[in-house]
């Protein structure tokens, strides 16, 4: 007889049955989506960690510039951010949560200019 893979116990009705009750089954699909790393929700979350962690690092006066390249090599991903803000010259600060990043480029180096979110900015 073949046996439910979450309580072990066996399994009675049709043939082709895998678990032996539908809380068996939630149970176990549960167990095994909750231990499952690569969902979508965590990768994202673990990007936008990342980014801020990065962004704070390289951003300790509240206000600096960085090689892009230098934060793409630190694991840095400019696509993942929460939220943006646009200035009066009408650029498009991306932030991760308080740390903000344009991009800009000068001299054809790209860069970032690394801001922190100002009370000003709400508006």
């Amino acid at each position: 007889m073949k046996k439910c893979p979450n309580c072990q116990e066996e399994i009675i009705g049709r043939t082709d049955k895998k678990f032996c009750s539908v809380y068996c089954k939630s149970s176990f699909h549960y167990q095994q989506n909750k231990n499952h790393p690569d969902k979508i929700f965590t990768k994202i979350d673990k990007q936008l960690r990342l980014n801020r962690a990065l962004l704070k690092s390289f951003n300790k006066g509240g206000k600096s510039i960085v090689r892009k390249d230098i934060l793409l090599k630190e694991g840095f991903n400019p696509k993942y951010f929460t939220h943006y803000w646009k200035n009066k010259n009408s650029e498009v600060y991306l932030f991760c949560y308080e740390f903000g990043y344009l991009k800009k480029k000068e001299r054809n180096i790209e860069k970032f200019i690394l801001v922190t979110w100002q009370p000003y900015m709400e508006t």
